[in-house]
């Protein structure tokens, strides 16, 4: 057989009588497959040889560990903070752990369009198709400059709309979680730098309790309107969590609800969204639809949504 070509042989059925011919075509041709070196624009994969070279989700715990040492190198010195235009802090570890994530990602998978947190505020937001990477790299400025210990690197593959794989790095805390698929996810405890951990506990929501449920709230966001919705619940307790935690306690079956009846956005919420999900949770907007990413024409804002463990929507 030739190649990457397909050899066949073509009968006439009108006169048997005559030789048969032998026939060798490009397979890709045939099939519109593309050719080895070339780039699927579309999907932002780069392919080299016969496979699709994609980022795995070791890789993305890998980078999430180097960007969390950066953080906390920079976490235990006296840093700056600044403003930016919409008077969110910002600071040193923000941006330089986004130039690590970044290089991480471009490495990976080269090809692979990301919308970063700190490179969209400067307006650099690249075109992408049906796959790309949400970047947060330092989830809870706040909860950083308050040295409180609750804040995360945040990095989210998406598909169609969807968050199919995500990293939640907490490293004040040593709390790794990862999504792996749409229902594989798993912790670890992780030091900053550190190896990737093997021993890995399985992440899955847990029953609703029947003594009651437990809210998770922002500790930096909350407002009387989330107080009002958790009323529809039987909640026997609410405790304060920050930045992408809060989807992560549901996922580990320490909690069993969040609302955020505030503005977020997609950088915030994809990674812990892609965990809490693998883990058999839900995140919907208060319609009941899914929460969706690539929303370019909300410049990648949210709605209010709610996060559900095995908890019906009210």
């Amino acid at each position: 057989m030739c190649r990457r070509e397909i050899i066949f042989t073509l009968f006439d059925d009108r006169a048997p009588s005559l030789p048969m011919r032998t026939c060798c075509v490009n397979a890709a041709g045939i099939f519109g497959l593309l050719q080895r070196g070339a780039a699927d624009r579309k999907g932002r994969n780069l392919i080299r040889g016969p496979y699709i070279v994609t980022i795995t989700a070791d890789q993305l715990g890998r980078i999430a560990l180097d960007a969390g040492k950066l953080i906390m190198d920079i976490y235990t010195s006296d840093f700056g903070v600044e403003h930016k235009g919409d008077a969110s802090p910002v600071t040193e570890a923000d941006q330089r752990a986004e130039e690590l994530i970044l290089k991480g990602l471009a490495k990976a998978e080269p090809d692979l369009a990301v919308v970063a947190e700190e490179s969209f505020s400067e307006g650099k937001v690249p075109e992408h198709g049906h796959r790309f990477a949400l970047v947060d790299p330092l989830d809870g400025t706040k909860e950083f400059v308050n040295k409180n210990g609750e804040f995360t690197v945040n990095v989210a593959i998406i598909e169609h709309g969807r968050p199919v794989m995500g990293v939640v790095y907490a490293p004040a805390k040593n709390r790794l979680f990862i999504a792996e698929s749409h229902n594989s996810a798993w912790q670890a405890m992780a030091e900053p730098g550190g190896e990737l951990p093997t021993d890995r506990k399985t992440l899955k929501i847990r029953p609703a309790p029947e003594a009651g449920l437990t809210a998770v709230a922002s500790k930096s966001h909350r407002s009387p309107e989330t107080d009002e919705w958790l009323s529809k619940f039987n909640v026997a307790e609410t405790v304060g969590a920050g930045s992408s935690l809060k989807f992560c306690l549901i996922a580990a079956g320490e909690a069993d609800l969040y609302p955020r009846m505030g503005r977020t956005m997609e950088w915030d919420t994809a990674a812990g969204h892609a965990v809490v999900e693998a883990a058999g949770g839900r995140v919907l907007t208060e319609e009941g639809a899914p929460l969706l990413y690539g929303k370019t024409g909300r410049g990648y804002d949210n709605p209010h949504f709610i996060v559900y463990g095995d908890v019906s929507p009210a």
